[in-house]
Order: structure tokens, then sequence, then C-alpha cells
């Protein structure tokens, strides 16, 4: 019998992935997208339409699932998001749960975001269902935002000044949530995902620089500006403020954390940031192209 698994935040940076990754194997995957008709999945997998913060379309999609992938944080409210679904894979008889969290969640200087999945992780401990949590660092992908600023010459802005984090490879993440769902051996486990070294976004930019074959410049930004910067965006002032106190926590060095985790899984190395940039560099208008 190939068992269902559920993907929430199926279009997402990671979700796409583990989707992609298991319909490869052969898995039977159900993927939760707000758009069914937009949505790009691969061909084999279902679609289900809904959304994390609509628990009715969560609780609808879990049943017939047998292991669910939950993808529920992304702003102040969506502080019990994880809670709900956990909720609704146990009323659905979902076995297993691997919810994609955060590095440092549960630390109240990482912001709302940090502490809003400290909760989730308590519920899916307190579940009573076989889970395994995933702690990544910051994603490679999320230099994917200096694109734009790259592509018109102008210096990318830089709100975490020379704070080291340990940059990791979202088809890591992917790939380690794929081998959490579909395998066995990782029940009860808390892996923090991480790349090889601990960068500063200067780092960053002088490995895509060289990749693209010319200087990428950052203009760091104050405190201030940071803020100024996140309203203009159409952030809250609640958010802003939340968000500074997570820049704060990394320009601090409250990220700057290697882990072993990545090979002990994969039996491999973790990828590089360098290796990303190379394999995503046509989305900055180099050469090269997306992996």
């Amino acid at each position: 019998m190939v068992l269902m698994i559920l993907v929430t935040g199926a279009t997402g940076t990671i979700g796409s992935e583990v989707v992609r990754q298991l319909v490869a194997r052969g898995e039977k995957v159900r993927a939760l997208t707000r758009d069914p008709g937009g949505a790009q999945l691969p061909p084999g997998a279902e679609a289900a339409r809904g959304h994390h913060r609509d628990l009715a379309s969560v609780a609808s999609a879990m049943a017939g699932a047998d292991t669910a992938f939950l993808v529920g944080v992304f702003g102040p409210e969506d502080a019990d998001s994880d809670r709900g679904m956990v909720e609704a894979a146990r009323s659905a008889g979902v076995r297993r749960v691997v919810k994609l969290s955060a590095i440092s969640a549960g630390d109240p200087r990482t912001g709302l975001g940090g502490i809003a999945h400290g909760h989730g992780e308590e519920a899916v401990r307190g579940s009573g269902l076989e889970w395994v949590i995933l702690r990544p660092s910051a994603f490679a992908s999320n230099t994917l935002s200096w694109a734009g600023a790259i592509r018109s010459g102008e210096p990318v802005a830089n709100m975490l000044g020379s704070g080291r984090q340990g940059v990791v490879d979202p088809r890591d993440v992917a790939e380690i949530a794929v081998a959490a769902l579909a395998g066995p051996g990782h029940e009860g486990r808390t892996y923090t995902l991480t790349g090889p070294e601990t960068l500063t976004p200067h780092d960053q930019a002088a490995a895509l620089g060289e990749v693209l074959g010319g200087p990428v410049e950052l203009r760091d930004l104050t405190s201030p500006q940071t803020r100024d910067l996140l309203v203009a965006s159409g952030w809250s002032e609640e958010a802003a403020k939340g968000m500074l106190r997570s820049v704060r926590f990394v320009a601090e060095g409250g990220n700057a954390v290697v882990t072993a985790d990545v090979a002990e899984v994969l039996g491999r190395p973790a990828r590089t940031y360098r290796e990303w940039a190379r394999d995503h560099a046509g989305a900055f208008g180099g050469g090269g192209g997306g992996g």
C-alpha cells in the first residue's frame, strides 16, 4: 500500500522542492495550496485547495494522509497555526508529522516568528504522534531578494550588518524533510540544519560576485533605516518592531551556528552558499541556471 503524504506550504521555497522530490521517489503526494489551478505541481501530485490559516481546509486535506509536512508560521497572525494543524492531523489519524521550524526557535530574542515557532514545536512534541522537527538556518535563497538591485547596478540594502549565519541550501533542507517524511529512523529528532560555514552578508556578496563575474555591493542600514524600509514595504509597526528584534539577534551573532546534522542525515557534506549561487546565477542576470 502506498501511503499518502500531505505537504502544506506546497508552493513555497521548501514545500515545492519537497513535493518534487517525493513525487520523483514515487510517493503518493497531496499538495495543499491556495490556488490549485495556478500551482506548478509535478505530474502525479494531487492538489488540495486550502491554507494553513483555514483549518477546515487543512482538516479536509489531512483526510486519508499517513504523514504530514507542516509549514505554518509566516507572521504574528499565525502564532497558533501549527497547533491547529497538529490537532487536525491527530483527528484525521495521521501517524507522523514533520514540522518546518527555524533555528533558535523559542528564543524570545529572535522576535515574533521565533516565539511562534517555539509554540509550534511544543504542540508537535505534545501531540502523541510520531514527530520530527527541522530547524534550518537562513536560506541561501534569501539572497534572491538582491536580484533586482544587482540587475539595476545598485547596492543591495543590508539590514544584518556583519552578523554571521550558517547559511543553508534549501535543497538540503527539502532532502532531509523527504527523508523524515518517507523513511524510518528520524522519529523524535530535532535537526538544526546549517551550511558548512558561517557567513556574513558581505561574505555572501563576495561569493555571489565571483560567480557573476562582477562586484556585488552592499549598503549597510542603521536600525531606523531598516524600520523605515520595512514600513515603506507594507509592514505594520508591530511586525517591523518584531523584525528589528530578529535583525538585532542575527547582527549580534545569535545565529552564528554550524552543525553536522545535514551530513549526518544525508551522508554527504552540506552544500555551500557558493554552490547555490552557481546553480542560480541566472536569477541574478548571470550565467548558469536553476537546480
